[in-house]
């Protein structure tokens, strides 16, 4: 059963920081932060549905405006999220531009941005290319929990860290996997049809065991129709397997609280990418800039119990000694 995405770097290790992730065989994308992304190809890039921002220090959002270029005219809709002052950020920016002929364009493009803030508020507004990107359908409540963005196969949950200023770290979700059992499907003398999807929308929206499903199929005998319940069905023609989550956790002091706050956000995470930014050796630099060392981040991928650990956004004072970052977290993270 495939993964839901895959995930890469956009810019290696090295460069600015910034992870993109499709959906297998969606021709979909998602990315978080927007440094700088021109190593993406525009196909890619036309794929972004969302992007979720961390901060909007410079190498994690200035990439906005090349995504821009190539999406303007070609998609309908874009949906931007990051952390506190983020819609006037995002505004300021396409304040910045003249807008004079965009509303001529034959695919108009909506942009919606989302804010969140750490007192529990969360703020929406529209930016749309028909009314040349001036702000509307600017509006303000209450934000319970750490849901970011949820659909039917995946969710996004995202928390504050420390780097001076609050943060966003983020876990992609995928929800439970489920594929249909040919062979258990033959065996109980169905055939496939709309009535499948129905089923596996059901189980992944987390639809109560006695939601009936119509299952209707066709054989040598006619056509046939049968009431049946989700947990009647779920066993005879579903496989599920649990879904995967990455976590993408970049700029942060990474104190005690910050580590608390990501291991009840990635607690048994599959897959972490996480800043290494600094050796432990220049720790004291590190708290000065607010960033993590690699043996920091070896510890916090160590207590949150990730699986798989990919260091990334190493110092360029390192050139040359990169390996010296990722031994180290490593080290640290499969210490017995």
């Amino acid at each position: 059963m495939p993964c839901l995405f895959t995930s890469r770097l956009v810019n290696g290790a090295t460069g600015d920081p910034g992870l993109y992730c499709e959906m297998t065989g969606q021709r979909r994308g998602l990315l978080f932060d927007l440094g700088d992304v021109t190593a993406l190809m525009p196909r890619e890039l036309l794929r972004v549905s969302h992007a979720f921002v961390s901060h909007t220090h410079m190498d994690h959002f200035a990439g906005f405006d090349h995504l821009l270029r190539v999406v303007l005219g070609r998609q309908p809709r874009l949906v931007l999220m990051g952390g506190p002052g983020f819609v006037d950020r995002l505004g300021h920016k396409l304040a910045a531009y003249t807008w004079n002929l965009v509303h001529n364009y034959e695919v108009a493009l909506d942009i919606e941005a989302h804010e969140f803030r750490p007192e529990g508020r969360r703020r929406r507004a529209l930016f749309s290319s028909r009314d040349r990107f001036e702000r509307t359908q600017d509006e303000e409540a209450d934000w319970d929990g750490d849901l970011l963005h949820d659909e039917d196969q995946f969710r996004v949950r995202g928390r504050f860290v420390d780097h001076g200023i609050p943060v966003l770290a983020f876990a992609l979700e995928e929800k439970a996997r489920v594929a249909v059992n040919m062979a258990r499907l033959q065996a109980a003398g169905f055939t496939t049809g709309a009535w499948l999807r129905e089923l596996k929308s059901a189980v992944l929206a987390g639809a109560p065991g006695a939601t009936p499903i119509e299952v209707r199929w066709t054989d040598r005998g006619g056509e046939h129709v049968r009431r049946r319940t989700v947990d009647e069905l779920r066993p005879l023609v579903l496989d599920e397997r649990p879904g995967r989550c990455i976590g993408y956790v970049t700029d942060l002091c990474g104190s005690e609280a910050d580590a608390r706050v990501l291991a009840e956000l990635l607690r048994g995470v599959d897959q972490l990418h996480i800043e290494c930014v600094f050796l432990d050796a220049d720790r004291a630099h590190a708290e000065r800039k607010h960033h993590l060392t690699a043996r920091r981040a070896g510890e916090i991928a160590r207590l949150v119990g990730a699986r798989e650990l990919v260091p990334f956004h190493f110092s360029p004072r390192y050139e040359g000694r990169s390996e010296a970052l990722r031994d180290e977290a490593m080290r640290v993270w499969r210490a017995d």
